[in-house]
């Protein structure tokens, strides 16, 4: 963990730590029922206020939490298009998956009505059924830890993207080279000699 990290991360410990401090409540609502007060949003004077930890513009996480459940919302850095299209990916491939995570919600939280409109990339749902099942700081240690390798699981990704583009572009100008005379690069457009190159590549597969 970096040391500029880990402030970050020590806060969003001792906050979710303080907002699993759940209860079973029965629906004021719905009788004999019991559902998750954040999400049904039914009964205000059992939601508490969210909080928002925000490292930067880029990276956050909030903390929404109500008497027998909270939600965590994380917002994960993204530098450019490339680890946007891959934080998508990545965080659909798991929401996907969402049965497996148990705490892991199936949508994450995209806007607020009382908040400013920004959208958060993966969202985790945690009731007083997961606290009474599990052991609470291990939850907590889940939490933190995606946080810590969500960051560089998308680092490596993108390392191996671009290694995977610049062989692929290697591969396809290797043959474009090496046919076309350097003059042509000056007195023809490069889409031209790529077409006259795969017209070669095609005459040379009948003829053979």
């Amino acid at each position: 963990m970096s040391q500029s990290l880990r402030p970050y991360l020590q806060c969003v410990r001792s906050s979710v730590t303080a907002a699993l401090c759940l209860s079973n409540f029965a629906s004021q609502t719905s009788e004999r029922h019991n559902v998750p007060e954040i999400e049904a949003q039914t009964s205000p004077e059992v939601l508490l206020t969210p909080l928002v930890i925000a490292r930067n513009e880029n990276e956050k996480v909030l903390i929404e939490p109500s008497v027998n459940s909270v939600r965590i919302s994380i917002k994960i850095k993204q530098a450019d298009e490339i680890e946007n299209i891959l934080v998508h990916k990545f965080t659909r491939f798991l929401t996907q998956r969402a049965e497996a995570f148990f705490i892991l919600r199936r949508k994450p939280i995209k806007y607020l009505a009382d908040m400013r409109r920004q959208g958060y990339d993966i969202s985790f749902l945690i009731t007083n059924f997961h606290t009474e099942e599990m052991l609470k700081h291990k939850l907590v240690d889940f939490i933190i830890q995606f946080m810590e390798e969500v960051d560089k699981e998308i680092s490596e990704m993108k390392l191996f993207l671009n290694a995977r583009a610049r062989f692929v572009a290697e591969s396809f100008l290797t043959p474009v080279s090496s046919t076309a005379r350097l003059s042509d690069y000056y007195t023809k457009p490069f889409p031209s000699l790529i077409k006259e190159r795969c017209v070669g590549l095609t005459k040379d597969y009948y003829n053979a």
